[in-house]
């Protein structure tokens, strides 16, 4: 993980741990949760706060009435 954090590319990983192929070592990059949150942290959109979804109330009352 330290590799990684460091800018280490994933095909000089594969190399040092032996694996037969750089897509094995993917796998380090699905448990790293830091470099998750990194990847949804650049997605986000700037101009849109963070939060929960609140339905219209319209949209409440037409599924209250189902």
């Amino acid at each position: 993980m330290r590799l990684l954090h460091a800018g280490v590319d994933t095909s000089v990983i594969a190399l040092w741990l032996g694996h037969e192929q750089a897509d094995t070592t993917q796998i380090y990059l699905h448990a790293d949760l830091t470099l998750k949150e990194q990847a949804i942290a650049r997605t986000a959109p700037l101009a849109i706060t963070p939060g929960r979804y609140r339905p219209p109330d319209k949209t409440i009352a037409f599924l209250e009435a189902l």
